[in-house]
Order: C-alpha cells, then sequence, then structure tokens
C-alpha cells in the first residue's frame, strides 16, 4: 500500500514538474541549478518564503497605519467618527438582510403602518444601517497611504533593479505580474497574476517579470495619492492627480506593455527559441492582463473625462456615508424612475464608476 502511494505521488510530482511541458528544448532542471553570471537561479522552494514575507508586510502595515498614516489624517483634519449605530429593530433588520437595502415608497408606507413609524424615520434608520457596514474615512486615508507608501517603495526597488540588472532575456528568462471593480474580473486577474508570479520565478522568467511589475507599480501610488487627496478634501489636488494617473496607465498598459513586452515575449521569443508548452501558458496569461488593461483604460478615460468636462471626479461610492439630502434624492428617484436626467441620477451614475474603479486594488 504505501509502496503504491509513494509510485502515485511520483507520478504526480513527475508530472507537475516536467520538463517538456515548462522548459525550451535542450533546457534541463538541472541547468537551473548552477550560478549564472555570479547571481544565484531562483528555488522552487523559494515559494514557500512568501508566508512569513506576507506575515511581516502585514505586521508592518498595521505599524505604519497605526503611528504613521492615522497621525497624518488627523493633521490633514480627518477625525475618527467610529461605527455608525442604528436603533435596533428586528423587523427593519430582516427587511434589510434578506430584501432590500434601498426600500421603494410602497414598502416604505407598509413598514410604517406596521411599525407606526413616520416614513422619514424609517428611511433615516436604512440609511444608518448602510453606512454602518461601510468605514470610516480615516479607515479609508490610512489604506491608501499604506498602499501609497508600498506601491512606490516597490517602483523604485524594481527600476533600481532593472538598472543594476546584467542579465538579460533568454531561455530561462521571461515574466511575471503584479495584480491591478467586478469580483469577477478580479478573481480572473488574480489567478493570472499569481499563476505567472509563481511559475515564472521558479523557471527564472526575471527580467520580463521585472518590467511587468514596474509597469503595473508605476500607477499604482498616483491612483492612492489621487485618493488621499480625495479622502483629505484637496479636490483640485485629487483632480490633477486622477488625470495625471489615467495618463501613466494608459501609456505604460496600452502602449509600453503591448508594443514592447508583449511583442518580446510573442514575436521575438518565438524566433529565438520557438513555442513550447509553458510559453503558450505565460504568454495566454499576460494576454488576459490586456484585456483587462483595456477594460480598466476605457473606465478611468470615461472618469478622467468627467473631471475635466464637470471638475470634478467620481466618488468613492464603495464607503462614502450618505447624507440625509442623498436619502430624499433616492425616494424622488424610486418615484419617477425615468428621471435619469436629474441631477441625482448624473451624481449616482458618476458614483458606480468611481467606485468600480477606486475598489480596483
Amino acid at each position: 500500500m504505501a509502496t503504491a502511494v509513494a509510485g502515485a505521488l511520483g507520478l504526480l510530482w513527475g508530472w507537475l514538474w516536467s520538463e517538456r511541458f515548462w522548459l525550451p528544448q535542450n533546457v534541463s532542471w538541472a541547468d537551473l541549478e548552477g550560478p549564472a553570471d555570479g547571481y544565484g537561479y531562483p528555488r522552487a522552494r523559494h515559494i514557500l518564503s512568501v508566508f512569513p514575507l506576507a506575515a511581516g508586510i502585514f505586521f508592518v502595515r498595521r505599524l505604519f497605519e497605526r503611528f504613521i498614516a492615522k497621525p497624518c489624517a488627523r493633521h490633514v483634519g480627518i477625525q475618527d467618527s467610529g461605527p455608525y449605530q442604528t436603533q435596533p429593530n428586528a423587523i427593519l433588520e430582516k427587511v434589510f438582510i434578506s430584501i432590500t437595502k434601498y426600500p421603494d415608497e410602497k414598502r416604505l408606507e407598509g413598514l410604517s403602518k406596521q411599525l407606526d413609524w413616520d416614513v422619514r424615520k424609517i428611511q433615516c434608520w436604512f440609511r444608518h444601517r448602510r453606512n454602518q457596514d461601510k468605514p470610516p474615512t480615516l479607515t479609508k486615508f490610512c489604506e491608501s497611504m499604506w498602499r501609497f507608501t508600498f506601491y512606490l517603495c516597490i517602483f523604485c526597488y524594481g527600476i533600481r533593479f532593472l538598472w543594476s540588472s546584467t542579465w538579460f532575456w533568454d531561455t530561462r528568462q521571461c515574466w511575471h505580474s503584479y495584480p491591478y471593480q467586478d469580483f469577477l474580473i478580479m478573481f480572473v486577474h488574480h489567478l493570472a497574476t499569481i499563476g505567472l508570479i509563481t511559475f515564472s520565478y521558479i523557471n527564472n522568467m526575471v527580467r520580463v517579470g521585472t518590467l511587468v511589475m514596474c509597469l503595473h507599480d508605476a500607477s499604482d501610488f498616483l491612483l492612492e495619492a489621487a485618493k488621499l487627496a480625495n479622502y483629505a478634501k484637496y479636490q483640485r489636488l485629487c483632480d490633477t492627480l486622477f488625470v495625471i494617473f489615467g495618463a501613466v496607465f494608459v501609456a505604460t498598459r496600452l502602449g509600453i506593455y503591448p508594443f514592447w513586452v508583449l511583442n518580446t515575449t510573442l514575436f521575438e521569443s518565438w524566433e529565438m527559441i520557438g513555442p513550447y508548452p509553458s510559453w503558450w501558458l505565460f504568454n495566454g496569461l499576460l494576454l488576459i492582463l490586456q484585456v483587462l488593461h483595456i477594460i480598466w483604460s476605457y473606465l478611468i478615460m470615461r472618469i478622467a473625462f468627467k473631471a475635466l468636462i464637470r471638475g470634478k471626479v467620481s466618488k468613492d461610492d464603495r464607503s462614502d456615508v450618505e447624507s440625509s439630502s442623498e436619502e430624499e434624492d433616492v425616494t424622488t428617484s424610486t418615484k419617477s424612475p425615468r428621471g435619469g436626467n436629474s441631477s441625482n441620477g448624473a451624481n449616482r451614475v458618476n458614483g458606480h464608476m468611481g467606485g468600480s474603479y477606486w475598489a480596483e486594488e
């Protein structure tokens, strides 16, 4: 029994690490055992280091947000408003959880008769209950400041690596990527990038991978800077940073990435070493990223265009706190569904677009 299990595991291990799948012809795993021009090749076991590194980065992030980001937020006038509380009510809570978070006029009137509450009071209860699930501005500011610092440091480190690196792209050096809002799209994005990062590192496909990471990080910290300005209510600075972010995003994701990186991995590599099984896998994942880049660039250009025309970037409705006036507008919109030309309708479209993109992280 033990021999059969060991044999099965051996076959599975051999299939997972088949040289004919992962490596070009005339290249074996043994070729990656020795040093290359003074550099040690990556090892598959190095991937295990991501777990303690992730724990360490999480610990550093907690310290950063508490002792650096939070004091900075208070310095620019952002205070901790604390969690939003609502008056406990089992009937309204059941409606909120199982039926709707935005009751229409008919349902509001029914609840008013059932509870003997004013419709206005029920509207306020639902508004406060929705706000209860949203993080305060102080939390969002601290999160964005951490991401801004992290992305900027990683970008600078990647540039330094590329500047000092003496490696050239060959049969052992290629690509990986860094993740950059719909759950399904982000799920596909994360699967693609995790696969690229893991297997490109194991195969020592480092050079192009570092280029891809730098291209992604070049715009990430600008987005976080725009969000910081937004939370601090520096609207003009927010608009300026977002437009700059959009320009950098489009230039790197629709310019440099396809015409430089993909051109190398698809066409130049084909001429140099020809395709092999994992070549199709890696380039397929890179092409998936390019499709996502096109989708996101379209959304960004829409937001940036509206910012230039209307003078204000769309809100982050992922966690904005609703006001009483917003509640009244929602009630009005339920009475006239075709009122898409009203100012409230425009704001809700902007909020949805803004929230879709602000959540892209």
